[in-house]
């Protein structure tokens, strides 16, 4: 139980830079979102359930050329295939006593920035350690860019379509 709560704050020193840095890529996505009619709540949705810039960034421009949903899921799986690799790399990190449920959590936080801390961590990979991380890049991903929406919300039209 201590070496939990140890590994999670780990996860949460080593995690602030990669929040930090996701809260100003977000910031950008919430800005461009509120200006292609994307509401703010739902800009915050896409940002929590999808956390990859690429596939939100591009996400936006299907959106706006009003594709079918089809080929919406066909872009999203092709850009965020990496995370397949990603996640099988670091589940030979893991432990294989960890639970599924956690293996299930740890996946949902893989992103580039926290694949690279996490491979580098020495020894196993606790998914404490990755929760730490989860909880301040997901946060930051999200509150960026719901300052984006609310900031785009203020800017002028003339400002946006630039």
């Amino acid at each position: 139980m201590k070496e939990n709560r140890s590994q999670f704050i780990w996860g949460l020193k080593d995690g602030v830079p990669i929040g930090l840095g996701y809260l100003a890529v977000s910031f950008t996505f919430g800005i461009m979102a509120k200006g292609m009619g994307l509401t703010t709540w739902q800009s915050v949705i896409m940002s929590f359930t999808n956390l990859t810039s690429a596939g939100q960034f591009a996400a936006l421009d299907i959106i706006q050329a009003g594709a079918p949903y089809l080929e919406m899921a066909a872009a999203q799986l092709i850009i965020n295939l990496r995370y397949c690799l990603m996640s099988c790399s670091l589940s030979q990190k893991i432990t294989g006593k960890t639970p599924f449920f956690h293996r299930f959590f740890i996946a949902y936080g893989v992103t580039d920035e926290i694949f690279g801390v996490s491979v580098c961590r020495q020894g196993s990979l606790s998914p404490f350690y990755s929760y730490g991380l989860i909880c301040v890049a997901v946060p930051g991903w999200t509150l960026g860019t719901l300052l984006g929406a609310v900031s785009g919300g203020l800017l002028p039209a003339r400002l946006l379509s630039a």
